[in-house]
């Protein structure tokens, strides 16, 4: 049978599971918890409906971990782990795992780095075979390498070309300065350019450790026979990562600071934002709720219905949360015409004012707790989604009960709880402003705060 034949059976097999897990009620969510002789803690939700296996290992190698002056190392190194072994080459590995339609790879979140492998039950110790021969002996040879580092670099440098990618990039470097969050994952184009071969082993060696890791495995499994074997293809992966010191808190000065930045393009890219929270912070909850009235839900969120439907300034316009290990970032980000910039840029303020100061409608609390408890479930309606889930929930310490407590929590979010995290946690008064427009059309002024202190609500 060709791997093309069983891609297909694969993905039937999916599409069929999607519809099992969807119907499957979360209490039903059982996840298994021990703990292998290297360190590592093993999850398990045997999921028999299907014969498929989903097997994902977090490493503390996420784009935090990225050396001052080496910004984009984890992703080059994630990339480059998954080139083949000692023994096989990157097109002699692919073409095992395309021969058995599995999928094997590596790939660098901000947090920490995921290897990963999707099999048919049938293929699962043969695939888990190849997952292990690249953790534990990966080819890294220097062709693999340096293609890797090209295309990296080219990427980088086609985003460059975004307006929208830019204002991400300079806000994120404004807020978070020289801390762990303060790059894009990819680094930049100049840094990746310097990365050294030797860099890239060097950071594999540091940093992909079992010791503390977390594997998560859903599917056709059993819990014991998988810790047995999973403790023989590893065996190799010893050692600990030292814990990263925490960022000092993020404190943006009073005022808005705003950084102009001039491209030839029809619209104007601003993001706007400051300090967020840990994903630790117990009000989480309380800011998913208010996020979600404020501007992240959608056509029903006040910033749309304002900016965009009410005054026609924006087709699109979202507000976010990025939690993390450490304190990520609040931000809003939307698209207007270059000469509606500083409307669109009051009408914001005026809103995340009006959150701050009454509470919200009984409408608008229900409607918010409603869909985040109801499309929760779509979360975790895959076999990747659901050993996503748990290795989310074991690194950020929520408990294996949290798919039934999740829906308990946003139920108790009160309308008093939403004013008082929009009270804590917005910053309208403090915030940087980053616009890439036609700055000779879009006039954004730089005194903003002496703007918006003379607008209305602003006393």
């Amino acid at each position: 049978m060709s791997g093309a034949t069983i891609r297909k059976i694969l993905a039937s097999v999916a599409a069929t599971a999607m519809l099992i897990f969807a119907a499957t009620p979360l209490h039903a969510l059982e996840i298994k918890k021990v703990t292998l002789s290297n360190g590592a803690t093993l999850l398990v939700s045997e999921q028999h409906q299907l014969p498929m296996v989903t097997v994902m290992i977090e490493f503390d190698a996420g784009t935090r971990r990225d050396p001052k002056g080496k910004e984009g190392l984890a992703e080059l190194t994630g990339r480059c782990i998954s080139q083949g072994t000692k023994e096989l080459t990157a097109p002699e590995f692919d073409q095992k795992v395309d021969f058995m339609g599995s999928s094997v790879g590596v790939s660098a979140g901000r947090d920490y780095s995921t290897a990963g492998m999707t099999s048919l039950k049938k293929y699962q110790g043969e695939t888990l075979q190849l997952l292990a021969g690249i953790l534990t002996e990966p080819g890294l040879r220097d062709a693999d390498i340096e293609r890797k580092r090209a295309e990296q670099v080219a990427e980088i440098k086609a985003a460059e070309e975004q307006p929208g990618y830019t204002a991400n990039v300079e806000f994120t470097k404004d807020l978070f300065g020289d801390a762990p969050y303060g790059h894009p994952g990819a680094g930049s184009s100049e840094s990746v350019a310097k990365l050294s071969n030797d860099d890239v082993r060097g950071f594999y060696r540091d940093h992909y450790k079992l010791g503390g890791a977390i594997i998560a495995v859903a599917g056709d499994v059993n819990a014991d026979e998988l810790k047995a074997s999973l403790e023989k293809a590893l065996a190799n992966l010893s050692g600990t990562v030292a814990p990263q010191d925490e960022p000092a808190p993020i404190n943006v000065a009073p005022g808005l600071h705003m950084k102009l930045i001039d491209r030839n393009v029809m619209q104007a890219n601003i993001i706007m934002g400051s300090g967020g929270v840990e994903r630790s912070n117990p009000d989480f909850y309380r800011l998913k709720v208010m996020n979600y009235i404020l501007g992240g839900g959608g056509f029903s969120s006040r910033l749309v219905k304002v900016v965009r439907s009410e005054h026609g300034l924006a087709y699109s316009i979202n507000s976010g949360f990025e939690p993390g290990k450490f304190q990520g970032a609040f931000n809003i980000g939307l698209q207007t015409k270059n000469q509606s910039s500083n409307e669109a840029i009051d009408l914001v303020l005026q809103q995340l004012r009006e959150i701050q100061e009454k509470p919200v409608s009984d409408a608008e609390l229900d409607g918010a707790k409603k869909f985040l408890i109801g499309s929760f479930p779509l979360g975790i309606e895959r076999q990747s989604a659901i050993a996503s889930f748990m290795v989310q929930i074991e690194f950020y310490g929520l408990g294996l009960d949290y798919a039934d407590q999740y829906p308990k929590l946003i139920e108790s979010v009160t309308k008093d709880d939403v004013l008082a995290v929009a009270k804590k946690y917005l910053h309208p008064d403090s915030m940087i402003v980053v616009a890439v427009a036609n700055q000779s059309d879009a006039k954004i002024k730089t005194s903003q705060t002496e703007k918006a202190a003379d607008a209305p609500g602003a006393q």
